[in-house]
């Protein structure tokens, strides 16, 4: 069996420190918590957990820390998370099982980061991310901010997840570290340039997003998943200022980069209905339901556009188009993701009372 460390960086987390640490129950074999300056009572929590707590200057740069972090780890393997992420009880009997069945060959094991459910608990936004590593490997975390783990070697991928879970979120703290870094005449390299665009666009500063992401673009280095993401942001800007044209256009650049994903063929779909272009967007929405999306994907991934929202929009479409058939067809598919929406719930009434003028029973 493997030995793990579970390393962690805080600050002021005294609301989920706890909570995380409970999730990760009989895994560890030791905690490492780096404190970054908590005035809370994020260090006296940690303390009933471990006894290896540091302290660490916060210098605007979360790869230091991270680093820092690794570097008191004693065990054969680092698990690194957030104080706002937890392992769900299944997920944590899963990593369990992998601790003791894990060949120590592998060097880093991936697991899906689940950052957003909906209200019936299905996972509506995932991605997957480096989570378990080979502590003789040395790997190192790279970027101030939105950093990454740096691997190589032999990989094995998941089922595990990870989900997030936070209860706060300091929107501006991002933002202000790489206009700082700006203000001091560093030079963005692609990675940094992508997220300081997604900073932008965050704060609703849509032109400046705009241009930041073209200039990532435009350096052709960027990750194809962070090329298809920033088409799909910039889509989003162009929206936001009502450039219709450009809507459409950075949606279809994504296809550059790769197949058509679904959530940019839910894209175009939804640019054609607006325009009353009912066929054209019903073969959009198809296109969704049949694009490729593995589970194993490290893009960023909107399981709305897989499962539900192409069936109501085709709903919709079919409606318009005069399929009366065909649009109930669908708005059953999107009510077996969603039973009680209000949206699929007025759909079913209106076309059960064209279909079914005599009272047929609906299918319940």
């Amino acid at each position: 069996m493997i030995t793990i460390t579970l390393c962690l960086i805080v600050k002021n987390e005294e609301d989920v420190l706890r909570r995380c640490l409970d999730s990760a129950a009989g895994i560890a074999d030791e905690i490492v918590i780096v404190d970054t300056g908590s005035t809370d009572r994020t260090k006296a929590i940690a303390a009933a957990y471990t006894e290896a707590i540091y302290d660490f200057e916060w210098i605007e740069d979360f790869a230091a820390a991270r680093n820092f972090a690794f570097s008191q780890a004693t065990s054969a393997y680092i698990l690194w998370l957030d104080a706002d992420d937890i392992f769900l009880e299944a997920d944590r009997k899963k990593l369990l099982e992998l601790k003791s069945s894990l060949s120590e060959e592998v060097d880093t094991v991936s697991m899906n980061y689940h950052l957003s459910q909906d209200e019936y608990g299905r996972v509506t936004r995932s991605l997957r991310r480096n989570r378990l590593v080979k502590r003789s490997r040395g790997f190192k975390w790279v970027g101030a901010v939105h950093e990454y783990l740096e691997v190589y070697g032999v990989s094995l991928a998941s089922d595990i997840a990870v989900t997030h879970a936070s209860l706060r979120h300091d929107h501006d703290r991002n933002l202000r570290i790489y206009e700082n870094r700006l203000a001091a005449g560093e030079a963005f390299g692609p990675r940094d340039l992508y997220y300081f665009a997604n900073e932008l666009k965050d704060h609703a500063r849509y032109e400046e997003a705009i241009a930041q992401y073209a200039k990532f673009l435009g350096t052709g280095e960027g990750w194809v998943e962070d090329n298809i993401a920033a088409c799909g942001k910039l889509s989003d800007c162009c929206a936001a200022i009502g450039n219709s044209e450009l809507t459409l256009d950075y949606a279809l650049l994504s296809f550059r980069y790769g197949s058509p994903l679904p959530e940019f063929c839910c894209r175009i779909g939804f640019w054609h209905l607006n325009k009353g272009a009912y066929a054209t967007a019903a073969y959009w929405y198809e296109a969704a339901l049949q694009a490729p999306n593995p589970e194993q994907a490290w893009s960023l991934r909107n399981l709305s556009c897989e499962t539900w929202l192409p069936h109501l929009q085709l709903c919709v479409c079919y409606d318009k188009l005069g399929d009366l058939q065909k649009a109930y067809r669908h708005n059953e598919q999107a009510r077996a993701f969603r039973p009680n929406d209000a949206a699929v719930l007025y759909n079913k009434a209106y076309l059960e009372g064209l279909l079914f003028p005599d009272g047929q029973p609906s299918n319940e």
